[in-house]
């Protein structure tokens, strides 16, 4: 992997990093007391919960970016997208697993520091890709792929992750 690449990589990364990291921080930020205003001391299991949630949402944010550069050939970035379809993998489960990961990350952190403004943002960030997504993402994805996204599109589901994988050519299957 070339330096150039390893920079694409990593300026892709932007985006989930501001969602999931620069706001909360922002939100969490007490600017009268210049620190870290930790929310409203959650319970044991609520942070425990919100742990593993954050830490399976890091997991797939990992897994999407490698499926991402290995199969796609390309960035989760907009601006630096993929050069082929990537259906395999988290893919063939849910379509958007990169947003997915950011929202479960959110919600950790939300239990974890017990924020309702995180939790705010999660609702927010999530509504926002909903709208970005279905008017923007996708009709462009129709267009550089055509009827291999369509038929994509038409089986594996935005947001909750099918239990068994979906594979071109195979139909609808649970």
């Amino acid at each position: 992997m070339t330096l150039f690449m390893v920079f694409r990589h990593l300026l892709s990364l932007v985006l989930p990093i501001t969602a999931a990291v620069l706001v909360p921080g922002a939100i969490l930020w007490d600017r009268s007391r210049h620190t870290l205003d930790l929310g409203l001391n959650p319970s044991a299991a609520a942070a425990a919960l919100g742990l593993l949630v954050l830490l399976a949402g890091l997991l797939l944010l990992a897994v999407t970016v490698w499926t991402l550069v290995c199969i796609g050939k390309g960035t989760l970035a907009p601006w630096d997208p993929t050069l082929n379809l990537v259906v395999s993998g988290v893919y063939g489960h849910v379509r958007n697993p990169m947003i997915s990961g950011v929202l479960a990350v959110l919600l950790g952190e939300s239990l974890i520091f017990g924020s309702p403004g995180i939790f705010a943002w999660f609702v927010i960030f999530f509504l926002i890709n909903q709208f970005y997504i279905r008017s923007l993402e996708e009709p462009g994805l129709v267009k550089r792929f055509g009827e291999e996204y369509l038929e994509y599109r038409a089986n594996v589901p935005m947001w909750i992750p099918r239990v068994r994988p979906w594979a071109p050519g195979k139909g609808k299957r649970e």
